[in-house]
């Protein structure tokens, strides 16, 4: 079995791939002093719960938006799994061509978002990543990763937005019963629903035109099913894709 690990800002997905086909995975919220010996422990019950068993994998992709937790997990591997290990970055094999000004700035979760991609939807395409920041990356019709965008993720807007407005209260993030609130709760949630899917198809728009094609959207990250719904651009959301991406990536390594 492989495990994919995509260690984001805010949150950590594992995924576990047999024969090439996800068979379980999980998100967690990703916490920066986690030691490998903790990490190891919550995977264990993990996989108890699952039936799953952890001395099954032998190979293990890691993505990390993280540093200080990449030594972590691979502490983590290689006393707990023995497995071999491959951490995405740079002089690693990905199969997509990085065609932009400095390869090495690109997070490792936006090229295996593009991988997968590729894999799954074809070339041109446009994923949208809903997670700490929200990333648009595009590939090319040549199958090149050619660059993106990054905006405000919608949870780090919203906790500046309650940080500065003393009046204004945290509240869930669910969609409202219309776009105009008539109160300051749905207010709130209609901002960030409609206004987050507004800026994905303003940005998506502008990215189509760039690339001179009409490219399918795909949506991931934490808050993809939410907001993709109102989006008119967003073709499909794939909760799944950077963990696929991570597994080809392996593959291109393997």
């Amino acid at each position: 079995m492989v495990l994919a690990i995509d260690v984001g800002n805010t949150q950590t997905a594992f995924g576990v791939f047999a024969e090439g086909a996800l068979v379980e995975d999980w998100r967690i919220a990703t916490e920066p002093e986690r030691t490998g010996d903790e990490i190891g422990a919550l995977v264990d019950r993990l996989f108890e719960l699952r039936g799953l068993r952890a001395e099954d994998v032998g190979a293990v992709c890691l993505a990390s938006t993280v540093p200080a937790l990449v030594n972590e997990y691979l502490a983590f591997i290689e006393r707990y799994l023995q497995a071999e290990s491959l951490v995405v970055g740079p002089g690693v094999r990905t199969g997509i061509p990085v065609r932009v000004d400095d390869p090495r700035e690109v997070g490792p979760d936006r090229i295996a978002n593009a991988v997968g991609a590729l894999e799954r939807y074809g070339a041109p395409c446009i994923v949208v990543d809903f997670g700490t920041a929200t990333n648009f990356d595009a590939v090319s019709a040549a199958g090149e990763y050619i660059g993106g965008v990054i905006a405000p993720g919608i949870e780090t807007s919203m906790d500046a937005l309650f940080a500065r407005a003393a009046r204004l209260v945290k509240v869930d993030f669910v969609c409202p019963p219309a776009a105009i609130g008539r109160n300051t709760v749905n207010a709130l949630q209609s901002g960030f629903v409609f206004g987050f899917a507004g800026q994905v198809d303003g940005i998506v728009a502008r990215m189509r035109e760039e690339l001179g094609e009409q490219a399918p959207a795909i949506a991931t990250g934490g808050l993809a099913s939410l907001i993709a719904p109102y989006s008119t651009l967003v073709r499909e959301v794939d909760r799944q894709l950077t963990l696929e991406g991570l597994r080809l990536i392996w593959n291109h390594n393997a």
